[in-house]
């Protein structure tokens, strides 16, 4: 194991963390766009999007360990990576009667993007929480790092 291994899963997981809070503000920003997107020669609401993580593989090492026949533990450590960003295509429209909006049907409902603000809150606290944690973890590692390199004057 490397020196800076901790510090480079560290540097990931922030990353990913950083993306995800990104991704959190633009649902925040769209959470009244009724033209996101055209389908078929109509608008379409802003559609959420959520960001998936999977873990990091080391490329050489993991490969090495899997031809080794070793234990299953060859991730461990080796980071996270955000291996797509999907749109949420399960949760409906909200559908909001306002026959003056321009982009209302016949029956003067409008269909607004699937953002619920409430539950964007509850994932951002989550993703800084998580940002908060790792540059905790940063910061100790780079301690202790310093600490070592004081023991050997």
């Amino acid at each position: 194991m490397a020196i800076f291994t901790s510090m480079n899963t560290t540097a990931s997981a922030l990353t990913a963390q950083r993306l995800r809070m990104d991704v959190i503000s633009s649902n925040m920003a769209n959470a009244d766009t009724t033209r996101g997107e055209m389908v078929g020669g109509e608008w379409q609401p802003y559609k959420r999007k959520s960001v998936v993580m999977a873990p990091k593989e080391n490329q050489f090492s993991s490969f090495l360990n899997k031809a080794m026949h070793t234990r299953d533990n060859h991730n461990v450590g080796s980071g996270v990576k955000v291996s797509r960003i999907e749109e949420d295509d399960e949760t409906p429209f909200k559908m909001v009667y306002d026959p003056e909006h321009p982009d209302a049907n016949g029956e003067g409902y409008v269909q607004l993007p699937n953002v619920d603000p409430l539950r964007e809150m509850v994932d951002l606290i989550s993703a800084t929480r998580s940002y908060e944690a790792n540059v905790t973890v940063f910061n100790a590692n780079k301690a202790m790092l310093m600490k070592s390199l004081e023991i050997g004057k």
